[in-house]
């Protein structure tokens, strides 16, 4: 019997998300894997020279914690370095970059409250000067 709240990584579809390069995402908990209302988390795979381009979530906290990998973050002025057991928090509304620095992939868990559920409109990019 298949389980409704069991999700294996293997059997969830990877797409590439907006703004971000050399990235494939995997939603594990949302709507339509466990009908999560709430939250949303996804597996994260970057690639050398990939990440997320300056960008914010309006009215969505982030939060990633690093599996395997490093990598470089600027958050609301801040910047720091990631190695595999550390965790970032993105506020709402928050610019943030981050970028693999490791020649090996990045593998990310990143979860998101409400759910972003990739629409462009909960997107805001920096507005040139």
């Amino acid at each position: 019997m298949k389980s409704r709240y069991l999700v294996r990584t293997a059997d969830v579809p990877g797409y590439h998300p907006a703004n971000h390069e050399h990235t494939t995402n995997q939603r594990l908990v949302g709507p339509e894997t466990v009908g999560a209302r709430q939250m949303e988390v996804l597996l994260g795979t970057l690639h050398k020279g990939g990440g997320a381009l300056p960008h914010a979530h309006p009215g969505i906290e982030q939060a990633c914690y690093l599996l395997e990998g490093t990598a470089h973050v600027q958050v609301a002025g801040e910047s720091f370095d990631m190695a595999p057991g550390d965790t970032c928090f993105f506020p709402a509304n928050a610019m943030h970059v981050f970028t693999v620095t490791s020649e090996t992939p990045v593998k990310l868990l990143v979860i998101y409250t409400p759910p972003y559920g990739e629409k462009p409109e909960n997107v805001i990019r920096p507005t040139a000067n």
